[in-house]
């Protein structure tokens, strides 16, 4: 689809994101307990929405039990198989999907930026499993794109692919909250969490990162890390993030030539008056005073 037919209201989405979902196939399908599946892999994320019954997913040798309302998102190349545990039956609906470069059309085992962040982290394993509620927003969309994609209608497929954008936010969203409420009782990984989102800054400060960037590399809502991080280090991030780059910038005043100008530039700020502003909250005197100082002061210990 060309991205000149998006509701501008889509534009940041396809500005920001480098890889976009495609669905690969839509199934919904009704098994008992006499149906059996063969050990399976593929090159592509598999999400599996449970709409009753229960069966167990045997995925990467683990035993994963779903009833109604669980979704489970098998990762690319891990096998996997489940078994019917209903007398009833089970009925449920598998989305596959990969990720394509907006540009160059190549296909990526991750992607939309809050969600690859999440499915990269090694620590989650083989799959991702979600238990929604029956009026769940992403029941309702996934089942929106299983009507879209066998109707023949003319808009159809454009329908499908502003649907599933709106599935991968929703589902981020989701994640974001079950990781924030599973860390929460995890002091030890909050606080790794928090180092870590620090030592991100100290690697990054000459970078135009923001608070919302940082929580995202943590995936973490932006308020959540805000509360988390000042409560850990008795600083907010973003006094931190000035701090930090104001230190860098004393450095660079002290041991070169470089114009103010530059020296902020250099250290993340986007303009000399900013940085004149907090150099001087922080520092006391401006810039071009401190590097003065610092000079003098070298002299006369050369003299001493």
């Amino acid at each position: 689809m060309s991205e000149t037919m998006l509701p501008k209201t889509w534009e940041g989405i396809m500005e920001k994101t480098a890889f976009l979902p495609l669905i690969i196939k839509t199934i919904q399908r009704i098994h008992d307990t006499n149906w059996s599946m063969d050990l399976s892999k593929h090159d592509h994320f598999e999400m599996v929405y449970f709409k009753r019954g229960n069966a167990v997913f045997q995925i990467a040798g683990k035993d994963v039990k779903l009833g109604p309302n669980d979704i489970v998102i098998i990762k690319p190349y891990q096998p996997h198989k489940f078994h019917v545990k209903s007398q009833a039956g089970c009925e449920f609906i598998v989305l596959s999907f990969k990720f394509q470069s907006k540009h160059e059309r190549e296909h990526a085992s991750v992607s939309i930026d809050d969600f690859i962040e999440f499915v990269k982290n090694k620590e989650n394993g083989a799959f991702i499993n979600l238990k929604l509620s029956r009026r769940n927003d992403i029941v309702y969309v996934m089942n929106r794109i299983l009507r879209e994609r066998q109707n023949q209608d003319v808009w159809g497929e454009y329908l499908s692919y502003l649907l599933i954008m709106e599935l991968f936010v929703l589902i981020s969203r989701a994640l974001k909250l079950e990781w924030e409420e599973n860390i929460k009782s995890k002091s030890l990984k909050l606080k790794e969490l928090m180092q870590i989102a620090k030592e991100y800054m100290e690697n990054n400060y000459e970078k135009d990162i923001t608070l919302s960037d940082v929580a995202k590399y943590i995936f973490l809502s932006q308020s959540y890390f805000a509360h988390a991080f000042k409560e850990e280090f008795d600083i907010s991030p973003k006094s931190y993030l000035l701090c930090v780059r104001v230190e860098r910038s004393k450095e660079l005043l002290e041991k070169t030539d470089l114009k103010v100008s530059d020296v902020a530039l250099s250290v993340g700020f986007a303009s000399q008056q900013r940085y004149n502003d907090v150099f001087k909250k922080h520092v006391g005197m401006t810039p071009l005073r401190y590097r003065k100082e610092a000079k003098s002061k070298k002299v006369n210990e050369i003299i001493e």
